[in-house]
């Protein structure tokens, strides 16, 4: 490995990582969950509502 870009990858590497994250992309990503769940929820609900009857008649036999 070239010697700068091992230097560039130790420092890259070394530096000590913020563990909180990104609040606000998990806020946005969350948000917009939500509200595609919501808009969809009239129309898919009867669906899905059978869908589920039939997976847990499959699993308790």
């Amino acid at each position: 490995m070239h010697p700068s870009l091992s230097g560039l990858l130790l420092l890259l590497t070394a530096r000590p990582r913020d563990e909180r994250g990104d609040v606000p992309g998990w806020v946005m990503v969350t948000l917009m969950t939500a509200i595609v769940v919501a808009a969809l929820t009239p129309f898919v609900s009867d669906e899905l509502r059978a869908l589920l009857s039939r997976a847990f008649a499959m699993v308790s036999g």
